[in-house]
């Protein structure tokens, strides 16, 4: 007997007295195994599907319906069905014998008692609904499935005795599909609606919103109630466009990035699932490139314009502005939606000059540095980032250069100069003007 099974013996005796009781006046009923999961149980005027051995008392058999021969029609319950529904409680997959008075012309004796080992099978009714449980779900949720939308979906499919029919994981590969345009059953249709990216659900449906009367090939019977245990990995519409979510935004943005502007950005990419793909920050490097020319995703040429230098954002990527159906790699599948948390180091523009900006000034000041001219200054040099890479306070002395004559950067050049002794700058000098495209120690 399996765990959590359950033994019910329902009997009424012949008249009681001496000797022989005669013949049974009502149904015996040994229930000798309950699956621990019990979906529901049968009621008056449910349809079933079961497996039997009929006997006599001897163990010679009459009549059978089990094993490899599948099951019969639907059996509709109605009033005065014996065995079954209101006088005793059945679940799928439950297992009991039935003794019943019964005599059938030519088959079976009069008076004889007849031993009914059954199976159920499945269970349902013209008035069921779709059961959807949810399993699990992720904490963060910003838009469920709706009607149209694409999905991308793992499932175990199984009958209501628990016999699988199909699984997606066999086949190392998603579902995916339309919702709510008729390229699935009915009660799936159903059964996806309102879910989030990584819930996990229980749908069960019966027969007349799944394959109904004629099931599905050899694995789903007629009548057959079908149960999926879902998983959904990532959905999208095709009309969606790019997502963002500003997660951290610097006070001071004196400047947003435009098209043209060449980025310097850190990212981390992972799919709707969680499940990363590719980072800059495993390569130490930045990912370069310039915004808004094609050179880089669709999606990803429209998340990073108007970004501040120091901002982290996320960016959410419909799969028709990303790698569409076909993918990328091994990494990416295709209809994939991509997530990128993205932090912006610097960016800048060919066409930039240097900025100055002057902290102080000293009165009276008539002389200013001019080409040719010999200086000498301190200075402190950053990325714009903040990240420190060298000062002139470090040594014994100031720096010392003439300028026009090819010792310093174009950008510092031009940043000494119509300086006054004293005064104090700040200078933002575009790559272009710095160490280009192969920077410097």
């Amino acid at each position: 007997m399996a765990p959590g099974s359950l033994v019910l013996l329902l009997s009424i005796l012949g008249t009681p007295g001496l000797g022989d009781p005669g013949p049974l006046e009502d149904v015996v009923i040994d229930r000798y195994y309950i699956p621990k999961i019990c979906l529901r149980e049968v009621q008056m005027g449910d349809f079933i599907r079961y497996h039997y051995n009929g006997t006599f008392k001897d163990g010679k058999k009459f009549d059978s319906r089990r094993g490899p021969t599948p099951p019969g029609s639907a059996v509709f319950l109605g009033p005065g069905t014996c065995g079954f529904g209101g006088q005793s409680p059945c679940c799928p997959h439950l297992r009991c014998s039935v003794l019943a008075a019964a005599p059938l012309a030519g088959l079976i004796p009069p008076d004889a008692t007849l031993y009914f080992d059954v199976i159920m099978l499945d269970i349902w009714n013209k008035n069921d609904k779709l059961q959807i449980t949810t399993l699990s779900k992720p904490e963060r949720c910003n838009r469920t499935v709706e009607n149209s939308d694409f999905v991308r979906y793992h499932y175990n499919g199984t009958l209501l005795d628990g016999t699988p029919f199909d699984s997606s994981y066999s086949k190392n590969g998603t579902y995916d599909t339309y919702v709510g345009t008729g390229w699935l059953i009915k009660g799936m249709d159903q059964g996806l609606l309102g879910m989030c990216a990584g819930e996990k659900r229980s749908i069960i449906i019966p027969p007349f919103l799944a394959y109904g009367e004629k099931g599905y090939g050899t694995v789903i019977p007629p009548q057959a109630s079908l149960v999926f245990s879902v998983l959904l990995v990532d959905f999208h519409n095709p009309k969606d466009g790019v997502s963002l979510e500003h997660l951290e935004v610097p006070e001071s943005c004196k400047r947003r990035a435009v098209t043209g502007d060449f980025v310097r950005y850190h990212y981390n990419g992972t799919l709707m699932d969680g499940t990363l793909f590719d980072s800059s920050y495993s390569r130490n490097h930045t990912y370069n490139t310039y915004i808004g020319k094609g050179y880089i995703i669709p999606g990803m040429d429209q998340g990073l314009q108007g970004v501040c230098v120091g901002e982290r954002r996320r960016v959410v990527i419909p799969p028709h502005l990303a790698y569409g159906e076909n993918g990328a790699g091994d990494k990416i599948p295709g209809s994939a939606v991509l997530i990128f948390d993205v932090h912006i180091i610097d960016f800048h523009n060919p066409k930039d000059p240097v900025e100055i900006e002057t902290v102080y000034r000293p009165e009276g000041c008539n002389v200013t540095t001019r080409d040719r001219d010999f200086v000498r200054y301190h200075y402190n040099c950053s990325l714009l980032d903040g990240t420190k890479l060298f000062s002139s306070h470090d040594y014994e002395k100031p720096q010392e250069v003439t300028l026009g004559t090819n010792k310093v950067i174009e950008g510092l050049n031009r940043g000494l100069l119509n300086m006054c002794t004293g005064e104090r700058r700040v200078l933002i000098i575009p790559p272009h003007l710095g160490h280009g495209e192969s920077g410097g120690r």
